[in-house]
Order: structure tokens, then C-alpha cells, then sequence
């Protein structure tokens, strides 16, 4: 798809997320650049190589779109090294599906062949940056009282302690946390903490509630942060984020 180059009267002032390219063809590269700045979004471009991770290090990008080409042991190589430096979300560019979809089990995010078409380029980077929003504010910690959780950094404290928690009562913490001050059902922490196979053991959910209380709760017999729905299951008195979440 032939685009008109801008005039920089035409260029509009971009401000929205920051994307980098890393395409060995060049004219994709101008391409996607003109593209993605007439959307929006502020865009800077590489060839593949050690330039191109050494831009990557210097400065933070929201989303990384990479060319693969048919070689699996260079797109791995590509994607191993990009990996060691950024969690970013990654969009693959290919002309081979089947490549496309093996790196999509080697770490990226989504994946549009070409050659191009932009209207589905856009669509896929708008929903792969949404989709890491969403991801995020996920993870955005939580102010409950005097309980902090900070699923990230993987930091809980309670009364400005920091807590250490066992691997499984982090998890059932962490299914709650998430579920927003939503009431999730003792099946659904079951299933998510030790399995589909697990479904029927409540005596195990019970038994690492009671132990989160004791470690988290300033009073465990009048839980404040770790509420019963009885017969339902349990949910966290969330009131509110702290900065930067929602």
C-alpha cells in the first residue's frame, strides 16, 4: 500500500505511545513510520542488529514491532535477546504465517504477515497496546487499610511490615486481588490456585484463607481485608488505587 509522503505541515505533533520498528527493509520502515505518525503515535525506526537493542536499552518504548523472516533460529535469537532487555509487547511482521506462530510461542504478543495491510496493522496495534493496559492496571497496587499489595513487585505489607508469603497463599491473594472487590466463588479460586482437579477440596482454600488472615489481618477473628460471602466464597474490601492504577 503506496502512502503520500507529509509535508511537515501535514505531520501531526504525536504524542501517544511510543513505538519502535525493527525492519531490515527499509521502505517498510518509511512506510510504517509515515503510518503510525499520521495515527498518532510516536514512532522511531532500526535495522535489526546490536544498534537496534542498544536503542532499545536507552530509552522506553510501549511497543516493539519486529521482522522475522523464515530463519526460526534468528527469530528466536531475535526474540530471546529482545526478551532479556524489555517485557514490552512485541507485534511480528512476516511473510511466513508458520513463523509468525512460532514466534508467538517464543514470547510475542501478535503477529501481522505481509505484505501489509494497514487497516489490520492499526487495528492489531491498538488492541495489543489495550490488552497491556488492561494487563497492568491489573497489577497496579492496592491500598486496603493498612494492607498493601503490590502483585509487580510481588511486595505485601500490612501495618508498614513487609509480609512474606508462602508460593500458594500468594497465589489465592493474588486471585483475589484481581478479581477487583469482586466475589469469586470457591470454585473459581480452586480451579485457579490448584487446579480443575482440585474443584472439590475446599478444605484447602479454608485452611489458606485462615493463614492469610492470621499473616495479613490485624485482628483474624474480625477479618477487615479478607471477606466472607458464606456459601458463596470470598472477595478483598478493596476501596481504592493508589496512584497511577484505577
Amino acid at each position: 500500500m503506496l502512502v503520500p509522503p507529509m509535508s511537515k505541515v501535514d505531520m501531526p505533533m504525536a504524542r501517544g505511545p511510543r513505538i519502535l520498528i525493527i525492519d531490515s527493509d527499509r521502505a517498510t520502515r518509511i512506510l510504517l513510520r509515515r503510518v503510525l505518525t499520521a495515527a498518532g503515535y510516536r514512532v522511531e525506526d532500526n535495522e535489526p542488529g546490536q544498534g537496534a537493542l542498544r536503542r532499545m536499552a536507552e530509552s522506553e518504548f510501549d511497543l516493539l514491532i519486529l521482522d522475522v523472516n523464515s530463519s526460526a533460529d534468528r527469530s528466536s535469537d531475535a526474540l530471546r535477546m529482545v526478551r532479556e532487555l524489555s517485557a514490552m509487547p512485541i507485534l511480528i511482521l512476516s511473510t511466513n504465517e508458520d513463523t509468525a506462530v512460532g514466534a508467538l510461542e517464543r514470547g510475542a504478543d501478535d503477529y501481522v504477515c505481509k505484505p501489509l495491510r494497514i487497516k489490520e496493522l492499526l487495528a492489531r496495534i491498538k488492541n495489543t497496546l489495550r490488552r497491556r493496559a488492561r494487563e497492568e492496571g491489573k497489577l497496579s497496587p492496592l491500598v486496603i487499610g493498612d494492607l498493601e499489595i503490590d502483585l509487580l513487585g510481588r511486595r505485601i505489607s500490612s501495618c508498614g511490615r513487609e509480609v512474606h508469603l508462602p508460593v500458594r497463599l500468594y497465589e489465592v491473594l493474588k486471585v483475589l486481588a484481581e478479581g477487583g472487590g469482586k466475589v469469586l466463588t470457591h470454585e473459581e479460586i480452586l480451579g485457579a490456585v490448584w487446579g480443575a482437579r482440585r474443584l472439590g477440596r475446599l478444605h484447602y482454600l479454608r485452611v489458606a484463607i485462615q493463614e492469610l488472615r492470621r499473616k495479613l489481618e490485624p485482628d483474624p477473628t474480625h477479618p477487615r481485608y479478607i471477606l466472607t460471602e458464606t456459601g458463596v466464597g470470598y472477595r478483598l474490601a478493596i476501596q481504592r488505587r493508589v496512584a497511577g492504577g484505577r
